[in-house]
């Protein structure tokens, strides 16, 4: 049964989180991979700086610091700590 945010993180105290985001359905995020309708490799390695932007832009605008990432074909992980200004 899902836990409510609220209960599961400590506002009080700053906390280190380890994150993972991934693709479903066999999509991919970077790498040549085979296109199984047309036949055909495609490249999709331009999104690799594209993600890493994306992870270190969000860093400055919110209340997180970002100790490390990595960026894999189909899914990528960070780890970051949390700085509460409020309750949630």
């Amino acid at each position: 049964m899902p836990i409510k945010r609220s209960e599961l993180i400590d506002t009080e105290n700053a906390g280190y989180y380890h994150l993972t985001s991934r693709c479903v359905r066999r999509t991919f995020l970077c790498g040549t991979h085979l296109n199984l309708e047309t036949n055909i490799d495609q490249n999709y390695d331009h999104r690799r700086a594209w993600i890493e932007k994306r992870i270190l832009d969000f860093a400055d605008v919110f209340a997180i610091e970002v100790y490390t990432f990595a960026v894999m074909h189909n899914h990528y992980k960070k780890n970051q700590k949390c700085h509460f200004f409020f309750k949630i």
